[in-house]
């Protein structure tokens, strides 16, 4: 079977954000960038739908994946085919002025789709968006809602590829690719970690028994993988293919590991799409 037939019309989810390790490991933000740009391009290509849960900086990783969608759509033979979904929290869009979501929206149109979500994760309306309160949300306000919003990108994903993560500095109960990561293996769905980066994502891969430990920070919510330890990551992988995807510096060994579990795992049979 090939990577297409496996792959067109999946939805992967992607979970990164900047890795406190990076400077140590003489990596720089444009190295997460360029990963993320062949993640993005390799699972595009082979006809996958990309799903991300983040904002609209302009220098952020949800920008990133909106090039690349608009240069995917140039390519495709379907060009009707949006080939990546971005997630706007509760927290996160309801500090923006709906006008500003409307032009997003309106730039985004027939490259990407935007969904905004309510605080409890339902799907919220533009519309109805101009009938709420701009606001900074309150401490719970963000827990919740980013909450609310992984069950919702897990329940509509069939695979999830975590990668970098910092560990401090997050909002919510816990770092977000934690949770993230968290959620995939809760309901078993293929998870592919990718842990050369360093950051939340090798510290998931320790402690899970992907790699020996070998950090000793804490943050919360680590305890609640050690459950997790020795047990399959129903990615399609092997325990030493799985060891030398969490632990490898170099992007196109990952992408071709990634891809192999892909191909072997169950997709849409397991996971999300039956939490």
């Amino acid at each position: 079977m090939t990577y297409r037939e496996v792959l067109d019309n999946k939805s992967i989810a992607v979970s990164t954000s900047e890795s406190p390790d990076m400077p140590g490991l003489g990596l720089q933000a444009e190295h997460l960038r360029d990963a993320m740009t062949e993640i993005a391009r390799h699972t595009l290509a082979l006809g996958a739908k990309l799903v991300y849960g983040g904002d609209l900086r302009t220098d952020g990783f949800s920008n990133l994946l909106f090039e690349l969608a608009a240069r995917y759509r140039r390519d495709t033979i379907n060009p009707r085919k949006l080939g990546v979904t971005n997630y706007l929290a509760w927290p996160v869009h309801i500090r923006q002025e709906p006008e500003q979501l409307d032009q997003a929206s309106a730039d985004l149109e027939g490259v990407a789709e935007l969904r905004l979500l309510d605080i409890n994760g339902k799907d919220l309306d533009l519309k109805e968006r101009h009938n709420l309160k701009t606001h900074q949300p309150t401490e719970p306000e963000w827990a919740l809602g980013l909450s609310s919003m992984r069950h919702k990108m897990l329940a509509e994903t069939d695979a999830r590829i975590i990668l970098g993560g910092r560990v401090d500095k997050f909002m919510g109960d816990m770092p977000g690719i934690a949770e993230e990561a968290l959620h995939s293996l809760q309901a078993k769905q293929p998870l592919y970690v990718m842990g050369g980066f360093g950051g939340c994502a090798r510290d998931v891969a320790e402690e899970i028994g992907v790699l020996e430990p070998n950090s000793v920070r804490e943050w919360p919510g680590r305890d609640k993988f050690n459950s997790f330890k020795g047990k399959k990551l129903n990615n399609g992988l092997s325990a030493e293919e799985n060891r030398v995807l969490a632990s490898t510096p170099h992007v196109d060994q990952a992408i071709v590991l990634i891809l192999r579990g892909l191909t072997k795992a169950n997709l849409g049979s397991q996971g999300g799409m039956t939490a």
